[in-house]
C-alpha cells in the first residue's frame, strides 16, 4: 500500500501543475471566461509561471504529507517505523520531482498543434461553465448553512458509529483472507473438533531456580494461575508444568485419581518434574521460567482483550510478584511455616508469548499510539497553513472536512469489521494527508481572488474553473483504481480499496462542496467583503 499512496500523492500534485501549465501555454493566465483568452506564453515561460504559482500551496500540502508519515514513528513497532521512514523520503522526494522535475520537462515539451489544443480548451471552458455555476451555490448563505449541518450529523454518525470500531483483528482466521479461503476454513475446523486451536498465548511464570522442584507455593500459585485462565471465555485449553506433574504423581500411585495433586513434600515433587525435558515447552533449564500456554478459540481483539485482563487481574487479586506490586500475604506465611526464605517462592507472571500474545502486545501499542499520532497529524496541518495563509478560520475551513472524513472512515472501519492494528492505522493516519491537498489547492486558489476584492462565491466560482477539473479528475481517477481492488482474492486487499476509494472520494467531496460552505460562514465580514456575499 505504501508505494501506491505515495503514487496517488505523486499523481495528485502532478495533475495540478500540468493544469496550470496548459492554461499559462495556451491563454498565458488564468483564463476565466473564454472572452478573455490571450496569446499563449512559449513552454518555457508557462512552466515558470505553473511552477511559481503553485510553489507555495504545493510545498504546504507535501509538507504536511511528510509529517502525517513521520508521526508514525510514534509507534514503537519496528515494521511501522520503517514504513514511516519510507514513507516520508517517497513524500520528500515528490517535492523534488512534483514541483521542480516536472516543471523543467513541461518547459521542453509542447503541443503539437497549439492552435487545435487552444480552440478544444475553450469549448471545454464554456460547456463546464454549468456545472461550476451549480456547485458555486453551495456557497451562498442558506445552501451553505444546510450542508454544514449535514456534515456535523454526519461527523457525529461517524463518532458514534466508530466507537465500535476494535483495536486488532475483528474477525477469526487471518483476516488478510477472505473467510472462504482454505486456510480460514481448515483453521475453523480444527477450533471446531480440537482442544488445541490455531491461536495461542503464553504467559510465563518466573520463579526461583528449581521452583518446580524447591517450590510447592510458587507451583500451588501457577497451577491456580492455569485454572483461572482455563475458565476465561475463548479459551479453549490450557498447558502447564503443574498440571503435568499432577497427572505424573497420579501415575506414581496406581493411576488414582486422588493422587492427581501437587506434591507438598520437595523430593516427591521432584518425582513428578524431573522427567521433562525442556524441549516439552514445559520449563526451561533451570526451572525458573515455566510457561503456561493458553490455547484460544481465535485471535479476535475482543477474545485476546479478555485474557489478558483476566491474566491481570489474576495477578492483582493474588499479588504474585511483579514489579511494582507486593508478594501474596499467604505466600509468605507459608514461607514462614516452611522456615523457608520469603523470596524463595516469589512468582512473576509476565505476558506474553506465543501469536496471540504478540497480538495483544501490538494492540496495545496501536491503541497507545493512535490518538496521539492523530492528533499530531492534524496539528502539523493546523500549524502548517496557519504559517502559509496566516489566517485560523481558513485554516479551521481546510481542517474540519478532514476530521469529519476520519470520523467517518472510522465508522466505515467497523461496519465492515476492519480492525485498527499494524496495517491498517498507516492508512487510516495518511487519509488525512491525501485528502489536504485537494483543500490546499482549493483554498489558494479562492485565496487569489478573495485578496483581489473578489466576492466567496465568485472567488470560489473562479477556483473551480482554474483547479475543479484537476480535483475532480484526481479524485475520480484514483478512486476508480483502488476500487477495483474489491475483486481481490486477498480480503485486506479489498478492504482496502473500499478504504482508499471512500478517503479520495469523500476528501474530494468535502474540499469540493464543504470547504466553500465553511469559509462562508466562518469569513462573513473579513476576506469575502465585495460581490456575492
Amino acid at each position: 500500500l505504501t508505494p501506491f499512496l505515495i503514487f496517488a500523492i505523486g499523481v495528485s500534485h502532478g495533475v495540478q501543475m500540468i493544469n496550470a501549465w496548459i492554461s499559462e501555454r495556451l491563454f498565458g493566465s488564468e483564463i476565466i471566461e473564454a472572452s478573455q483568452a490571450g496569446a499563449g506564453l512559449d513552454a518555457y515561460a508557462a512552466a515558470r509561471a505553473a511552477f511559481a504559482k503553485l510553489l507555495l500551496p504545493g510545498s504546504v500540502a507535501l509538507a504536511s504529507d511528510v509529517v502525517g508519515f513521520l508521526t508514525i514513528l510514534l509507534i514503537p513497532i519496528q515494521i511501522i517505523r520503517e514504513l514511516a521512514i519510507t514513507a516520508s523520503v517517497g513524500v520528500a522526494l515528490i517535492i523534488l520531482t512534483n514541483l521542480i522535475l516536472l516543471p523543467i520537462l513541461l518547459s521542453y515539451i509542447d503541443f503539437a498543434k497549439p492552435a487545435l489544443a487552444r480552440e478544444k480548451a475553450l469549448k471545454r471552458i464554456g460547456r463546464r461553465d454549468h456545472y461550476w455555476r451549480l456547485l458555486t451555490r453551495l456557497s451562498e448563505p442558506g445552501p451553505a448553512l444546510a450542508t454544514i449541518v449535514v456534515a456535523v450529523s454526519l461527523g457525529v454518525f461517524g463518532f458514534v458509529h466508530g466507537q465500535k470500531m476494535q483495536v486488532g483483528d475483528s474477525e477469526a482466521g487471518v483476516p488478510e483472507l477472505r473467510p472462504e479461503a482454505r486456510f480460514n476454513q481448515d483453521a475453523a475446523k480444527i477450533a471446531d473438533h480440537f482442544a488445541l486451536g490455531i491461536d495461542s498465548i503464553t504467559v510465563i511464570a518466573e520463579a526461583r531456580p528449581d521452583a518446580c522442584t524447591l517450590s510447592y507455593p510458587a507451583m500451588e500459585l501457577i497451577d491456580r494461575f492455569a485454572w483461572h485462565l482455563y475458565n476465561v471465555e475463548g479459551v479453549q485449553q490450557v498447558i502447564s508444568l503443574p498440571q503435568a506433574a499432577k497427572i505424573v504423581n497420579a501415575g506414581w500411585n496406581d493411576g488414582s485419581i486422588r493422587w492427581r495433586v501437587l506434591p507438598r513434600d520437595p523430593d516427591t515433587l521432584r518425582v513428578a518434574t524431573q522427567g521433562f525435558e525442556t524441549d516439552s515447552g514445559l520449563l526451561n533449564a533451570d526451572c525458573s521460567a515455566i510457561p503456561v500456554t493458553a490455547f484460544l478459540t481465535d485471535h479476535k481483539a475482543e477474545t485476546i482483550t479478555r485474557v489478558v485482563r483476566a491474566v491481570k487481574e489474576f495477578r492483582e487479586a493474588n499479588q504474585a510478584w511483579y514489579p511494582g506490586t507486593n508478594l501474596r500475604v499467604e505466600l509468605a506465611e507459608r514461607a514462614l511455616e516452611e522456615g523457608d526464605a520469603f523470596e524463595s517462592h516469589q512468582v512473576n507472571l509476565r505476558l506474553a508469548t506465543g501469536n496471540a500474545g504478540v497480538m495483544a502486545a501490538t494492540n496495545e501499542r496501536v491503541s497507545a499510539a493512535q490518538y496521539p499520532m492523530m492528533g499530531l497529524v492534524y496539528l502539523a496541518v493546523i500549524v502548517l497553513c496557519l504559517l502559509a495563509y496566516r489566517s485560523p478560520k481558513a485554516t479551521l475551513a481546510i481542517v474540519l472536512p478532514l476530521v469529519i472524513v476520519s470520523l467517518l472512515a472510522n465508522a466505515l472501519m467497523a461496519s465492515m469489521n476492519i480492525g485498527l492494528k499494524v496495517n491498517t492505522l498507516p492508512v487510516a493516519a495518511l487519509g488525512v494527508g491525501i485528502g489536504v491537498d485537494y483543500a490546499i489547492y482549493i483554498y489558494s486558489r479562492m485565496k487569489e481572488f478573495l485578496d483581489q476584492g473578489l466576492g466567496l462565491s465568485e472567488a470560489y466560482f473562479r477556483a473551480l474553473k482554474l483547479t475543479g477539473t484537476a480535483v475532480l479528475f484526481t479524485g475520480l481517477t484514483l478512486a476508480a483504481g483502488v476500487g477495483t481492488w474489491i475483486f481481490s482474492e486477498l480480503k485486506f486487499q479489498a478492504d482496502m480499496g473500499v478504504l482508499l476509494s471512500f478517503f479520495f472520494l469523500m476528501n474530494m467531496i468535502g474540499a469540493i462542496v464543504l470547504l466553500p460552505a465553511l469559509l462562508r460562514w466562518l469569513l462573513r465580514g473579513q476576506e469575502a467583503v465585495a460581490g456575492n456575499r
